[in-house]
């Protein structure tokens, strides 16, 4: 299964919002269908949002309406403020259209049938590098699972967030597969159950002993001493080490930081914001108040009622022992194991286990 990938000049992706009922794949040539889909998590996870979105822009290219350099450089630019509003804290999203920009700048002069060909190879180039980016956090991120352990996990980081194995959920499986998991927590994640409808599908689809628990249920399996580590992903992470991710992590962190149990990030390193200082300065998404209210066409709040509903939190750096990359597990001080990134690529020290079960941190 592929979340999203270009396929005989269309692009094709599964809609998230109809599992796990129903396995349904979508064929598009509008650019804007593939950005309706983002907006509507039909497409979600910020690795899969960005490749979508570089996509969608090669879609662009190659529209029959587009006749002249002239035409296709304004759709271009529409296309790419279209994206840009779509999914404001996911940075892979503009990082993945920033990249097919520069594509298409450097080839301005060129024949359209070339530009076509010049982008598609950009994008496919990104979704390679996403697949190979999610198995490496696998291998790095399982070295922290030495021991059979229980993991706890939020939303969903699995192949369906990504255009690979995953980054968080790359860390459960690789470890499944060297025995090292005994079972996974899932936290039904609301409002949308990313946790229940996603991750648990695709854990019981890879044979691993999965139980949804809800959002609320985490500090009690903590207090009895049930969770070894949690692992999560990021849709955006400050130069600070600062980390947004789904709605409920940073009460993840909390607790597991009051209970010694360690806590953990996994993103690839295009999920870094080096822009961004620190968490305050990561743009929060609302969603819509019907997320809160309703279940499917089920209003369950009264009519009438006041609704915050941001997407994602902030989890200070503090409340984190390591993040795991493509090119090692950073270490705090994050200011500087993130800053080596951008100066020597700094691969980092991916083999210092995770605190054995029983212990504390």
């Amino acid at each position: 299964m592929v979340s999203v990938e270009w396929r005989n000049g269309v692009v094709r992706f599964i809609d998230q919002t109809k599992l796990p009922h129903e396995e349904v794949y979508v064929e598009t040539s509008d650019y804007r269908v593939v950005g309706e889909a983002i907006r509507k998590l039909q497409i979600r996870g910020a690795p899969a949002i960005g490749v979508a979105a570089a996509y969608g822009l090669v879609l662009v290219a190659h529209a029959s309406s587009v006749t002249t350099m002239q035409e296709l450089s304004e759709e271009f630019y529409s296309a790419i403020n279209y994206f840009s509003q779509t999914r404001p804290t996911a940075v892979n999203l503009f990082g993945a259209l920033e990249r097919v920009r520069r594509t298409f700048d450097l080839n301005a002069r060129a024949e359209i049938p070339d530009i076509r060909r010049y982008l598609l190879n950009e994008a496919k180039m990104m979704q390679e590098e996403d697949a190979d980016a999610c198995r490496k956090i696998g291998e790095f991120g399982a070295g922290l699972i030495q021991i059979p352990s229980s993991i706890l996990t939020h939303c969903n980081t699995g192949a369906l967030a990504t255009t690979g194995s995953g980054t968080a959920q790359s860390v459960i499986t690789t470890a499944a597969k060297q025995g090292n998991v005994l079972r996974v927590f899932a936290d039904e994640t609301r409002p949308l159950f990313q946790g229940s409808r996603l991750t648990a599908w695709e854990l019981l689809r890879a044979g691993i002993d999965v139980t949804v628990i809800t959002d609320g249920t985490a500090g009690l399996l903590m207090q009895n001493r049930e969770v070894d580590l949690v692992i999560v992903g990021a849709d955006r992470i400050a130069a600070n080490g600062d980390t947004a991710n789904k709605i409920g992590t940073y009460v993840l962190a909390v607790l597991a930081r009051q209970h010694g149990v360690p806590f953990y990030v996994a993103a690839p390193t295009t999920t870094i914001d080096f822009k961004s200082r620190n968490g305050r300065n990561i743009p929060i998404e609302e969603r819509d108040p019907r997320d809160v209210t309703h279940i499917g066409n089920l209003r369950i709040a009264a009519e009438g009622v006041g609704v915050f509903a941001p997407a994602f939190d902030v989890t200070p750096n503090e409340f984190i022992h390591g993040i795991v990359t493509e090119v090692g597990v950073l270490r705090p001080p994050f200011v500087k194991s993130i800053a080596a990134l951008r100066t020597d690529g700094g691969a980092p020290d991916g083999n210092q286990p995770a605190v054995p079960r029983g212990q504390r941190a």
